[in-house]
């Protein structure tokens, strides 16, 4: 790319500055800081040139090339955002069915164009509000949603169809909460195809990260490749997958760690979806991808170039795709709320604008920004506002939407890039030595990697090797005043009490019979949505139907790791 001759003379030139500038401002300022790395502990220079460039073999069109073309390291759209916005989420779900549908009549009412749903630990878990295990956390992180009659209430006077798209949370209930939905769709008449629905349904993940897992790993890859296979015959417009780096983001894994681990589990879906006789095109346009945008600015625009290089390399080369559609990375991103501080905590406003700002340098395709109050709880009304506001600000009036990929180019952003791609693909191939994802997570190679770092990280912030303001440095004395979320004490009664009353009241034979046929559909190895839907149809519960699975695949019993 870079003439000979020009090299030459710019490392000469190169050369003479340290050898004479840089020394002397050393040598009368009496400071020097002798490394300087990423947040991923990658080393970043004083000074970066062309001749960096050059040292990683760097080829515009190789490497870079133009939006919308292969790689996509550019991004996947040749207009950017002077076409669309990125789809600005928000967040909701908290208290009772009640509660959340005035939440999203609120945000939707002020602009929001997608819905974020969160769902209960219980929930998550497929256990029923009236299970003991649920007494005294019903509620409290997310939507309780123990049949499709708390749908009904959620999503009353809300339509389907409301905002761009729904998202819900749900990694390891994947194929109960994509019934739920179509269920509910067919009760108000209303065609699948008319309303966007992006499923989260990645369980490998939880068993390193968040814990929601209920049965084995076996068992859990099963039902979200379920999820997939349904969606690809029936529903081609939903997004089955939504495969997530952001958990490990947030239990402490570097840039690096975040890309690698989903991707490993990537490649396990896709095999699966192969072993059941469908090519890569047939499903693999239909993901799409979860991550943190952190603080490091510029490592963070980096991570995300990369990784479309990355994911339009690995399913083209690796697994034949023909189809661009499958080459390109479609990323989600929320801001991490490990970030966040409760000291000051109006200075996370500030952190999430930055966290947005490198999402948006990067071109992805959706954001949902953590609101200042985040760190207390589930966001206020001000807090979800607030968070949308500076997204719409970021998009209207910064004009930084104006130009796609507006870092190309930069010698730092490319050396990164490249870097980045590097480190990832030398932690793929010490996956695929293991075995693959699930045999990495069995024996617990991504629980201790995310944990060494997360301890080196607390290491820094302890030693102010690493500065937080308002945390260890810059601290001052704070009348903290967020108003709380107004929980009625008694809300988890009256949850409970209507889901007894629903057991009272429904066809009970119903209920069983469908149980039963989705118990034999689960132990003959067919895809179980089918007989979910008809369950959630008879308005069997979540817990009732998650129990199945337990029964048949085994329930989940976290043995120790030894570090």
């Amino acid at each position: 790319m870079f003439d000979k001759g020009f090299l030459k003379e710019l490392k000469q030139r190169e050369g003479e500055c340290e050898d004479t500038t840089v020394k002397r401002h050393l040598e009368e300022s009496g400071e020097r800081k002798d490394e300087f790395k990423t947040d991923s502990d990658i080393d970043v220079k004083r000074l970066y040139t062309p001749l960096d460039l050059a040292e990683k073999g760097f080829d515009f069109f190789k490497d870079t090339s133009f939006p919308g073309e292969y790689p996509y390291v550019r991004g996947i759209d040749p207009l950017g955002y002077r076409g669309n916005f990125w789809i600005m989420m928000q967040y909701s779900g908290f208290a009772s069915a009640e509660e959340t549908n005035r939440r999203f009549k609120y945000v939707i009412s002020q602009g929001a164009t997608s819905i974020s749903i969160a769902l209960d630990l219980p929930t998550h878990k497929a256990l029923d509000s009236d299970h003991p295990l649920a007494e005294g956390e019903v509620g409290k992180t997310g939507v309780p949603i123990d049949s499709l009659k708390d749908m009904e209430i959620i999503f009353d006077g809300v339509p389907l169809n409301a905002v761009k798209m729904f998202n819900c949370v749900a990694m390891s209930t994947g194929p109960i909460v994509l019934s739920l939905f179509l269920a509910l769709a067919e009760k108000r008449g209303m065609e699948p195809g008319s309303f966007g629905l992006y499923m989260t349904n990645e369980s490998l993940m939880e068993f390193p990260c968040r814990g929601t897992q209920f049965t084995t790993p076996a068992g859990h890859q099963k039902l979200s490749t379920d999820v997939v296979e349904y969606c690809t015959q029936h529903h081609p417009n939903f997004f089955p997958l939504q495969i997530s780096g952001y958990h490990a983001r947030e239990a402490g894994a570097t840039a690096i760690q975040e890309l690698a681990f989903p991707l490993a589990n990537a490649i396990t879906y896709i095999e699966e979806m192969q072993k059941r006789g469908y090519s890569i095109d047939d499903f693999a346009g239909n993901f799409y991808w979860f991550f943190s945008s952190s603080l490091e600015l510029l490592e963070e625009v980096a991570k995300f170039r990369a990784f479309r290089k990355i994911w339009a390399k690995l399913v083209k080369e690796r697994f034949g795709a023909k189809d661009p559609k499958s080459m390109m990375a479609r990323i989600m991103i929320y801001t991490g709320g490990s970030n966040l501080t409760r000291q000051q905590p109006h200075i996370n406003i500030v952190r999430t604008t930055m966290q947005a700002l490198g999402a948006a340098l990067a071109g992805v395709q959706w954001m949902n920004l953590s609101s200042f109050d985040e760190a207390y709880q589930t966001p206020t009304e001000e807090g979800a506002l607030i968070a949308l506001r500076t997204q719409q600000i970021l998009a209207q009036e910064t004009g930084i939407t104006k130009t796609v990929d507006p870092l190309a180019g930069s010698y730092y952003v490319e050396t990164l890039t490249k870097e980045i791609e590097e480190r990832v693909m030398e932690y793929l191939a010490k996956i695929e030595n293991m075995g693959g994802a699930v045999k990495a997570i069995d024996q617990g190679f991504y629980q201790s990697e995310i944990h060494e770092q997360a301890a080196r990280y607390n290491r820094e912030l302890e030693n102010k090797d690493r500065i937080k303001v308002a945390v260890n440095e810059y601290q001052v004395e704070e009348d903290v005043k967020i108003a709380p979320l107004k929980y009625d004490p008694d809300a988890e009664k009256k949850i409970v009490a209507r889901l007894k009353k629903l057991k009272q009241e429904r066809d009970n034979q119903k209920v069983e019979q469908s149980l039963s046929n989705l118990r034999q559909v689960t132990e003959s190895g067919k895809n179980v949505v089918p007989a979910v839907m008809d369950a959630i149809k008879a308005y069997a519960t979540v817990g009732e139907i998650g129990q199945v699975f337990r029964e048949v695949y085994g329930e989940y019993v976290e043995e120790a790791v030894h570090f």
